[in-house]
């Protein structure tokens, strides 16, 4: 298998080799459009570092840090640079814990601060005068156990790191990581200056979607820096679609741009649609286009480019087959018109697949009533109510399905307290290994049923200790709910109420075991047929438009007052959504549009100038 590090130097690859040789104090922003390779120049980049200076920087016990934004990504890294202690590769997460761990007494006195903060809002709760006497009850009440907890967390003997935040238990959560961390950095010359020495080179993967908090801190950090401190962002603006990401990183004096302009992904025709919508955002054009090797040479691959413009009806599938039939007829490609994972649907969001996929209740509860975190971690499995299951429930009922039995026990150790020592003590080995087994056995009965409640399941877990559930579900197993996110709140109870097996369909669908795939959710991926479905009706949503991009839906007072005001507007978020999936073609794109007025939308799509005339079809005749 071919690895990106042996691929030939592009000209911005060239160019970041001779900053990164100079070794002096160094600060750079690599815009790089989709297809263009951004990760091929930060794994060559981490690769000629290591070659050059990797022996140094052992020796003084210093490491190159590359943050990226998932877990996937890390390891996508690792696969093509191998296993190496010179390396720190991690998410935001992991090294913002890498960086704080050591800070025990800081770490605890910001969690004291944090329940005295709790303290403040329910009392100034409790003096509001609209407030009702019940309600005044149970703050006074949670006061009380915020109180309480102080002494208890101020005699924590360690700190430790996991999805939820458990302050009495010492543990930090994922939003807690977020919040701490990067203000400490701001704060803390001292500490901006350790990281600095500890990590001579640090790289940001997919720049645009890191938060704006964790951004300052970066600059902060090398702001202090002596020399040979190297900072730099891979990233592109255009493919900012996480509300929370701070898309462009504003370039400081002395800061170097590398514009990254080549496209290996998509064909001349799909190059052409996605240079002219991303004209209207910033000043990049991509160049190049997928080649593919022939006896007489690389030769360019055409690809095609079709719109279908067609009226809203109650079920729209039958349209989406009809257009599939003619693909397939005018391509002559008969894997247009074949299930099986040959071609990708692009939908904006769940709602679509979760009504045909049968995880409908899953998606209403999180999505229509959740705070922005749960709703945009239900795009790609990230929101913590979901990861108890991703990561661990769903795993062990794989494994023992599949006869896997140490796998089983394998992943029970990690994530099940029986296995402690403490719990351990003075058990007879064989029966608790007998209980687990039950609850096993339970797992998968009940992960296959149509009956019964995603609440009934934890609660029987938590109650046998089976597994040890993130702590933030625990007050809603224990009716013991704090009034601190009324948003979140309902959302979570309504998660709860879910009929179980709806996850394990949720779970074919976030593993693209299906021919949908969420528009957000598939950054960084390619595939050589892109049916792409738009109908803003079924979005149910107000961060994205097309109608409102297009042109064939009018925007809103608010939508010209942010246009106005400089404030990021719903048609620079879709414009970016349509970039992110119209860039995922290697071979040919559809676009299918469901609208009220087929005309009016026609006039609208094919004035924008984003599509050729002839590619815009209003009938499959």
């Amino acid at each position: 298998m071919s690895r990106r590090i042996d691929s030939p130097d592009t000209e911005s690859d060239a160019s970041l080799k001779l900053l990164l040789e100079q070794q002096e104090k160094a600060a750079f922003i690599m815009v790089a459009g989709a297809g263009s390779g951004k990760t091929t120049s930060l794994i060559k980049a981490l690769d000629y570092l290591k070659n050059e200076y990797g022996s140094d920087y052992r020796s003084q016990c210093k490491k190159i840090a590359c943050i990226t934004y998932t877990e996937v990504a890390v390891k996508e890294i690792l696969e093509d640079l191998g296993e190496s202690e010179l390396f720190h590769i991690s998410t935001i997460h992991s090294f913002l814990w890498a960086v704080i761990r050591p800070f025990k007494t800081d770490v605890v006195n910001w969690m004291v601060r944090e329940i005295n903060e709790k303290i403040i809002k329910a009392q100034d709760r409790i003096d509001a005068p609209r407030t009702r006497e019940t309600t005044r009850v149970k703050l006074r009440l949670d006061i009380d156990r915020y109180r309480s907890q102080i002494p208890i967390v101020e005699c924590v003997e360690e700190i430790s790191y996991g999805t939820g935040g458990n302050f009495t238990e010492g543990i930090l959560g994922h939003s807690d990581i977020l919040k701490l961390v990067p203000q400490m950095i701001i704060d803390n010359v001292l500490l901006q200056k350790i990281i600095a020495r500890k990590y001579p080179v640090i790289l940001i993967d997919e720049s645009q979607d890191t938060k704006p908090a964790f951004v300052d801190a970066l600059k902060a950090i090398y702001e202090t820096a002596e020399t040979s401190f190297c900072l730099g962002f891979f990233g592109d603006p255009m493919q900012k679609i996480y509300m929370e990401g701070v898309g462009p990183i504003n370039r400081e004096s002395g800061w170097e741009l590398i514009e990254k302009e080549e496209n290996f992904r998509c064909p001349r025709s799909v190059l052409q649609v996605i240079n002219n919508i991303r004209r209207e955002d910033n000043d990049l054009q991509q160049t190049r286009g997928r080649m593919i090797q022939t006896p007489e040479g690389f030769e360019s691959v055409e690809g095609s480019v079709n719109v279908f413009i067609f009226q809203q009806s109650e079920d729209n599938s039958t349209e989406i087959g009809r257009v599939r039939e003619w693909l397939s007829e005018s391509r002559q490609d008969p894997l247009w018109d074949e299930d099986g994972g040959n071609i990708r649907m692009l939908i904006l969001v769940h709602r679509m697949a979760a009504l045909r996929l049968n995880f409908n209740s899953i998606y209403s509860a999180l999505n229509d009533n959740g705070t922005t975190s749960l709703k945009n971690g239900l795009l790609d499995g990230t929101s913590w109510v979901l990861l108890d299951f991703l990561k661990t429930i769903l795993p062990i009922v794989d494994a023992k399905l599949r006869g896997d039995d140490f796998e089983v026990i394998s992943l029970l150790r990690k994530k099940s307290s029986l296995f402690s020592q403490a719990r351990l003590y003075g058990l007879d080995i064989s029966e608790v290994l007998n209980r687990l087994v039950e609850d096993v056995e339970y797992l998968v009965s009940t992960m296959s049923s149509e009956e019964g409640s995603i609440r009934d399941l934890l609660v029987h877990l938590h109650a046998r200790n089976t597994i040890d559930l993130d702590q933030r579900y625990i007050p809603y197993l224990t009716n013991n709910i704090e009034e601190d996110n009324e948003q979140e709140r309902a959302a979570v109870q309504a998660f709860l109420n879910c009929p179980t097996n709806e996850i394990l369909q949720y779970k074919k669908y976030i593993e693209e075991v299906s021919p949908f795939v969420t528009q957000q959710g598939v950054k960084g991926a390619q595939f050589e047929r892109v049916l792409l479905v738009i109908n803003d009706d079924e979005g149910n949503q107000n961060t994205f438009s097309y109608g409102k991009l297009l042109g064939y839906t009018n925007l809103s007072d608010r939508d010209n007052t942010n246009i106005e005001s400089g404030k990021e507007s719903v048609i620079e978020r879709t414009r970016r959504l349509l970039y992110v999936c119209c860039s995922r073609a290697e071979k040919d794109l559809a676009i299918v549009i469901f609208v009220p007025d087929v005309q009016q939308a026609y006039d609208a799509v094919l004035a924008t100038g984003y599509f050729e005339e002839d590619s815009i079809h209003t009938s499959l005749d």
